[in-house]
């Protein structure tokens, strides 16, 4: 690639929510490159994970992908879990204060948590590092000098402070340090670059800049990734939602639920979570755009892409074929899960005991979309008793066969 194409394939699927920010970031980020090119020096390039929960779906691989492009580029990666900053609690994009975990917690999840990025990053070009090695030893005198930077009104403006203060719901102090600890990291790590969601915007863009410039370093650039919208395509991919992907799932699991996605995020997934390059991103697009594919087809090559990237070209053939015989020529699958009923449970609490809804609620709506079938007939009634043996089908791809207690 030259420079352009480099600042191109770097800048894909960035958002900033502020044209100038964007513009100021990439010419940034272009003389930043020529001086690798120049000097030889790789960019430190880092991106920070706070190991709240014990697993990851696809949309916490959107940075993870951006950071395998720089390897791509000979850069040096650093994937840094926040065993300090999880036990603060980002308040980025809250509505309340984040639960604090434990120590324990934040170690007990940080085993997993890099194991599952090597299935995106190069295991051999990545540094993995754990914040407390250095946020535990900070002084009083540290704080107060990177504090002094900031004001009590700028932290307050947040627009998730500002919410949270209309509706009366309190902040706390401890809140305040999570952008200068974050600030600390990049100054520790000297980095160059730092790769986050839009959610990150003033931990990266301003307070991780104005700590590293109180150091008297050249202050990082800030790459920006959007949310990843969930299998909905209207709330960002989140697991108590449960419009998530996993990635540790099956190859066949997580190709039928891109086949699940509203044909108006393809090319959202397409930026955000395929390995391809502009061009091909842009011929996506151009062929959609002109009818030059069937949007069947075209999702079809996208769960291709996605699902090959973390199980390789024979998972995703298997999957692929899987789910034509399933979907495209209506069979059901010859195996699936069983479940013993007493004949005293109504369809609700079967779906939700089994895992196809996670709450009656959700199960309540699923059937209101008319997204439930009994042998194959959509089903209006959550309250149903369900007293035959018979197949549930749940959307497209989930099924459970029940039988009675005998």
């Amino acid at each position: 690639m030259n420079l352009d194409e480099k600042l191109e394939y770097l800048m894909q699927g960035t958002d900033y929510g502020d044209p100038s920010i964007a513009e100021a970031m990439a010419q940034e980020l272009r003389e930043r490159l020529i001086e690798s090119e120049k000097t030889g020096r790789p960019l430190r390039v880092y991106c920070g994970y706070d190991p709240t929960s014990s697993d990851l779906h696809l949309g916490h691989t959107v940075s993870m992908r951006k950071l395998r492009q720089f390897q791509e580029l000979g850069h040096d990666v650093t994937f840094l879990v926040g065993t300090f900053t999880s036990l603060i609690g980002d308040p980025s994009d809250r509505d309340k204060s984040r639960p604090l975990i434990t120590r324990d917690q934040a170690m007990e999840n940080a085993r997993t948590y890099a194991e599952q990025a090597f299935r995106v990053l190069d295991r051999e070009k990545t540094t993995v590092a754990y914040n407390d090695e250095w946020l535990s030893e900070v002084t009083l005198a540290d704080i107060l000098k990177v504090a002094s930077n900031f004001t009590a009104q700028q932290i307050l403006t947040r627009e998730s402070f500002h919410r949270r203060m209309e509706a009366g719901e309190p902040i706390y102090l401890h809140e305040f340090l999570y952008p200068i600890s974050q600030g600390i990291d990049a100054h520790h790590l000297n980095t160059d670059i730092q790769v986050g969601g839009t959610d990150q915007l003033y931990n990266i863009v301003t307070a991780s800049r104005k700590v590293m410039s109180s150091y008297g370093q050249r202050p990082n650039i800030g790459i920006l990734m959007p949310l990843l919208p969930g299998t909905d395509g209207e709330m960002k991919m989140s697991k108590s939602l449960g419009n998530y992907i996993p990635i540790s799932s099956t190859a066949e699991d997580m190709y039928g639920k891109v086949m699940s996605i509203p044909d108006k995020v393809m090319d959202v997934y397409a930026k955000l979570v395929t390995p391809w390059k502009p061009a091909e991103i842009h011929a996506f697009e151009a062929d959609l755009k002109a009818g030059r594919i069937h949007p069947r087809d075209a999702k079809m090559k996208l769960a291709w892409a996605i699902t090959s990237a973390f199980y390789g070209a024979s998972g995703a053939n298997a999957a692929q074929n899987q789910f034509v015989a399933l979907f495209q020529k209506g069979n059901t699958p010859d195996e699936m899960p069983e479940y013993l009923t007493d004949c005293r449970e109504t369809l609700l609490e079967i779906m939700v005991s089994n895992g196809l809804a996670g709450s009656k609620s959700q199960a309540r709506r699923l059937i209101d979309q008319q997204g439930v079938k009994l042998d194959g007939a959509t089903v209006d009634d959550g309250n149903l008793i369900v007293n035959h043996e018979c197949i549930i089908q749940v959307g497209k791809r989930h099924f459970l066969k029940v039988a009675i207690k005998k």
